[in-house]
């Protein structure tokens, strides 16, 4: 890839090769992130084939720097790298908003408003009378995709404004009410995509 001659310039060992480590290790990294979401949301054959590139860039980039343990570039851009692949990492489970979750909202008003507007968005909730520190309360039980988590929340400031809500992550769910039940979801996708992914 390139001549001897020319790895053996500063401008190779000072720029050239940590920018090389930079990339190679934000890319593990990355693949390290998306390793660990998709084996949380049980699609779990497509694991090994992301471990194998993320070990097989770690060890390219590692190797690199035992060959110039010399030069502190080498070691700003491997720390670096790392640091960038958790940033990009996380922006891309951001992006992909796999699997489900379950939003418990607890109000002392009145929520048919709330439970109209979630209705009218095609969500499916579940009413439970509950006693409250200052009496009664309803608790409202919602299963959404992730990527939904937003427009729920803003259903929930704009009909019951001072209600209390939790959100927490979920692995699997028989049947479910979601807006566009019609399409798949990005984790249905995946799990087409690579069929014996999930739970057995």
């Amino acid at each position: 890839m390139f001549s001897d001659a020319f790895m053996q310039t500063d401008v190779f060992n000072w720029v050239i090769l940590p920018l090389l480590i930079f990339l190679a290790r934000m890319s593990d990294v990355t693949l390290a992130t998306l390793r660990n979401i998709f084996l949380s949301k049980s699609i779990r054959y497509i694991v090994p084939f992301i471990g194998f590139g993320e070990v097989m860039i770690w060890l390219i980039a590692i190797s690199q720097i035992m060959k110039n343990l010399h030069n502190p570039a080498c070691f700003i851009a491997y720390a670096s790298g790392y640091s960038m692949g958790i940033f990009v990492g996380i922006k891309i489970e951001e992006r992909l908003a796999l699997g489900l979750q379950i939003m418990r909202v607890i109000t002392a008003a009145n929520p048919d408003k709330l439970i109209s507007a979630l209705v009218q968005n095609n969500f499916g909730v579940t009413t439970i009378d509950g006693q409250g520190a200052k009496g009664p309360v309803k608790i409202l039980l919602v299963v959404v995709k992730r990527k939904d988590i937003v427009l729920v929340k803003k259903l929930i400031e704009e009909t019951n404004p001072h209600s209390f809500y939790s959100v927490e992550d979920i692995r699997n769910v028989s049947h479910g009410v979601f807006p566009g039940n019609n399409n798949s979801s990005r984790l249905d996708y995946l799990k087409k995509v690579f069929p014996y992914g999930g739970n057995r």
